[in-house]
């Protein structure tokens, strides 16, 4: 056969694969083809989703499991041998690999990406495909890996567990990147992934590697909730055994272990005698892990700040999804740059974190309110007479019809959606967190009378809902639903089935603000949980415009001459009430239990309480997760609409991509990927359209044919009579299918396994009707485009 009508998956078989072959690499363990290593970004259509198209490389060789070094693109031979180059590109700057090559069957196009001139892109023959032992090579010494011992770290394995479970793209760099960075004796390292991606398991997979190498023998793994501890030591690094691993309490040190795990504020106090830290020798850990390094370790005036000096001469990796970067206090300026950053955006966009959707709610006192003159609230205090607003609902004035109208709106949500979606409704402080629970209970009171647990409040003071923290976060516990909080929920806590998140609270930092929106971003796609809902009553996702909420950390940090270390994003300007000693003192002295909250100290700012003041609702705006990470702020028709005119500047256009699309379910995909949201046009015209008839209709004002219209305007064309009998009724079949389901059912490779037409005989037998299996092929082809009158 001529080479160039092989088919893509061909020249990978008869070309490709012989040369990497010959060139000395293994293709059972250092060859992948055709790997998926994203999901495909869930694109949320009104109430329904789909998926966006997973990226996949042709080929990624690894010098060994889990350490990709090349990626190969594949084309077909009537493509020029450099055209996958650029595709290829993408996906290794991606999954940071430095050597990419692009092939058609006739040589290879190699792109060394360690050169910074000459033959940076070149083409080689077949036969000169690199050996895995070169590219290896020249990867040391393009990563500065010289000595003995640091090729022994990066060459250790990783774990390897009977299901074969391997990390995702993402965690293998940040793995491999901080395995490299020690290897060039890094003291200091920081990770910075999205909350919902994995941050232990990847800190796992680090850990293992590197004991396992014996040159970090003594671990310390620490966080700052007691669960997380226990959850970590049983769960992800259970394979390192019990007999080695121990977690601190109740500040009694045991030095016969080698991996500790220790609440940030169990080894330290108030009390200079009580520093449990101190019981052992600064140089007794080589390792230390400091999990949500956010928290404490960022600030100098931290008590966090003395016990990683202590330790000074272990290396010392941070982990969280939030680098703190303020004036004040700043993650980089001890850890350095990030060695690896996945962001929030970036999960979406790979489809492994859930994206969302925005309701935006103003009420009719949100812009101020002003009391009447001698005014007394409930309990005869007289209010001070000014304009009080959202900065100080709840926090120094109670509205009862304002947090019962909230409540209203949260369970108007729930009732239309699910009334068993996991829910977190942020406030201010716990006395507004039980005021809101009270209200949420009055307006749920059908399913409160038969589980009392539905709404709870789970805030530090309150034992029974530190009960039941467990059952809220657990996958199979329906109870309790709804959780009212206002600082203890905010951080740490997985919470995989949280589908409605309330923003109730002033939230100005953003740190804060991401971490809150980490508590929705895991996705459980096999319980139906693909994204989840926003509801601000707070104007607190204005923070999502801004630049800094998802892009690079950048350095500011510049170190207060005196004072107290309080970045001035954490707190409200000139607001007395505000915790004086959030990052100085982040943790009170408890060893067991949750982390209570910490913004309800004491206070001499007096707190009215009022009701009878009419409140409703003003404004409501339901924004969507846009295709650039950005929220769409206008309607889902416009935006559709103006994608549409974007991808095809005419009808002509869209006809030409439509006809010759192989599958158009994937073109479907494709224009989701650009933002066209069917779902929400099929709503607004109210009608049941085919897909191909929607869009012509909304963007090039087409009349709209309903799928039967279609089928019997084939039939009027009589263009059956050209097949044979048995054929003819094949396709019959196929125009009814069409016309009850759509295009895309009789797409499918099983169609001819199913009703009607299996009772005319084997799908062999009824391809036989057509000839050969390229003309059914064929005549399906033929069949699509009469069903669009679409002359060739």
């Amino acid at each position: 056969m001529n080479k160039k009508e092989l088919s893509e998956r061909d020249i990978c078989t008869k070309f490709i694969n012989p040369a990497i072959k010959k060139a000395g690499w293994n293709m059972r363990t250092q060859v992948r083809e055709e790997v998926y290593f994203t999901d495909g970004r869930i694109i949320v259509q009104g109430k329904l989703y789909v998926r966006g198209k997973s990226k996949k490389a042709d080929y990624i060789l690894y010098h060994k499991p889990n350490v990709p070094i090349a990626i190969v693109e594949a084309k077909n031979n009537n493509k020029p041998v450099g055209s996958g180059m650029q595709q290829a590109l993408e996906y290794a700057d991606i999954l940071q690999i430095p050597f990419v090559f692009s092939s058609n069957g006739d040589s290879f196009v190699f792109h060394d990406k360690t050169l910074t001139d000459g033959d940076i892109e070149k083409e080689i023959k077949l036969d000169d495909f690199p050996s895995p032992e070169a590219l290896w090579q020249k990867y040391l010494k393009y990563k500065n890996i010289e000595t003995p011992q640091a090729l022994e770290i990066v060459e250790q394995d990783y774990y390897v567990d009977d299901s074969d479970m391997s990390p995702r793209y993402y965690q293998q760099n940040a793995v491999n990147r901080t395995i490299e960075a020690i290897a060039k004796d890094q003291k200091r390292i920081i990770l910075v992934m999205a909350t919902g991606t994995g941050k232990t398991y990847t800190a796992f997979n680090f850990i293992w590697r590197l004991w396992k190498t014996g040159l970090k023998k003594r671990i310390l793994f620490l966080a700052d909730r007691n669960a997380l501890l226990t959850q970590t030591k049983n769960g992800d690094f259970s394979p390192f055994g019990n007999d080695i691993m121990h977690i601190i309490k109740n500040r009694k040190i045991d030095k016969s272990y080698q991996i500790y795990f220790a609440l940030y504020q169990g080894l330290t106090s108030t009390d200079e005698e009580k520093n449990a830290y101190k019981e052992f020798s600064p140089d007794f850990f080589d390792l230390i892990v400091i999990d949500e390094c956010h928290r404490g370790s960022a600030s100098e005036a931290s008590a966090w700040r003395d016990v990683l000096t202590y330790f000074n001469s272990a290396t010392q990796i941070g982990l969280t999804a939030t680098p703190k970067e303020t004036k004040d206090v700043s993650n980089m300026e001890y850890f350095g740059e990030p060695v690896y950053t996945y962001s929030l955006k970036q999960g979406i966009e790979d489809g492994f974190l859930a994206p969302y959707k925005v309701v935006r709610i103003t009420t009719s006192v949100d812009d101020g309110w002003r009391p009447t003159v001698g005014l007394r609230d409930k309990y005869g205090h007289e209010i001070e007479d000014r304009i009080y607003n959202l900065k100080d609902y709840d926090r120094t004035l109670a509205i009862d019809e304002r947090t019962e109208v909230i409540a209203k709106k949260i369970t108007e949500y729930l009732k239309a959606t699910d009334r068993y979606a996991k829910t977190i409704v942020f406030c201010t402080d716990i006395d507004h967190a039980n005021r809101m629970r009270q209200a949420l209970i009055n307006e749920n009171a059908d399913l409160v009378a038969k589980h009392w647990n539905y709404c709870v409040k789970i805030t530090g003071d309150d034992d029974v809902g530190k009960q039941e923290l467990d059952n809220f976060t657990d996958v199979e516990e329906r109870f309790p639903v709804i959780a009212t909080t206002s600082k203890m929920l905010t951080t740490g806590i997985d919470t995989k089935m949280v589908k409605f998140i309330v923003l109730e609270s002033n939230i100005q930092s953003v740190t804060e603000f991401k971490q809150i929106i980490g508590r929705g971003t895991r996705i459980r796609e096999a319980e139906g949980k693909v994204y989840f809902t926003i509801m601000d009553f707070r104007k607190a996702t204005n923070i999502f415009a801004r630049p800094d909420f998802d892009g690079d950390p950048v350095q500011i940090y510049e170190p207060p001459l005196d004072g107290p270390v309080v970045p001035p994003d954490e707190t409200e300007p000139n607001d007395p009430t505000a915790p004086e000693t959030v990052l100085s003192d982040p943790w009170p002295e408890f060893t067991d239990g949750p982390n209570i909250d910490i913004d309800d100290g004491p206070t001499e700012i007096r707190k009215y309480y009022v009701n009878q003041v009419p409140v409703s609702v003003v404004n409501e705006r339901v924004q969507y997760y846009g295709k650039d990470g950005k929220l769409i702020t206008e309607s889902l028709k416009d935006y559709s609409k103006a994608n549409i005119e974007k991808e095809f500047s005419t009808l002509d256009d869209f006809i030409l991509r439509w006809s010759e699309a192989d599958k158009k379910e994937e073109l479907i995909k494709e224009l989701a990927e650009h933002g066209i949201f069917l779902e929400a046009l099929r709503d607004e015209v109210g009608q049941d359209l085919d897909d191909f008839d929607l869009i012509c209709h909304i963007a090039f004002d087409q009349p709209a044919l309903t799928r039967q219209e279609r089928a019997n305007n084939v039939r009027k064309r009589n263009y059956f009579v050209k097949y044979t009998e048995t054929a003819q009724t094949v396709l019959n079949s196929l125009l009814d299918k069409y016309a009850q389901e759509g295009i895309y059912s009789i797409e499918q490779g099983s169609v001819l396994k199913v009703k009607p037409l299996t009772d005319m005989g084997s799908p062999v037998e009824l391809v036989r009707a057509f000839g050969k299996n390229k003309d059914f092929e064929k005549a399906l082809k033929e069949l699509e485009n009469e069903i669009y009158h679409i002359t060739a």
